[in-house]
C-alpha cells in the first residue's frame, strides 16, 4: 500500500513552533494549494491543508518560511477524529 501525497502551495501564515514535552520541536503551517479546475461560476478553487513537521526540518520551517512563501511538501496523509468538548467528533 502506498501513503504518499505531493503539494505545491502558498503558507497561509508563518509557522507556529512549538516543542513537545519529549523536547521535539514541531512546526505547524497551513498551505493554500489552488486547484487547476474552476469552480461552477469561474471561480479559483483553493484547498487549505494543515501542514506538521516534525525534528530538524521543523527548526528549518520555523526560520526560514513565512507567510506567502512558495512550498513544496512531500509527505503522507494522517487522519485522526477525537471527542470535542461539547461531546462532537470531529476529523483532522
Amino acid at each position: 500500500m502506498l501513503n504518499r501525497i505531493v503539494l505545491t502551495g502558498r503558507l497561509t501564515r508563518d509557522p507556529e513552533l512549538r516543542i513537545t514535552t519529549s523536547e521535539t520541536a514541531v512546526a505547524s503551517f497551513t498551505l493554500a494549494v489552488d486547484d487547476n479546475l474552476k469552480g461552477p461560476n469561474g471561480e479559483k478553487i483553493t484547498t487549505f491543508i494543515g501542514i506538521t513537521v516534525w525534528d530538524k526540518q521543523a527548526d528549518t520551517v520555523a526560520k526560514f518560511l513565512r507567510k506567502g512563501a512558495l512550498v513544496g511538501v512531500d509527505g503522507r496523509i494522517r487522519q485522526r477524529t477525537y471527542e470535542r468538548r461539547d461531546g462532537s467528533k470531529a476529523s483532522v
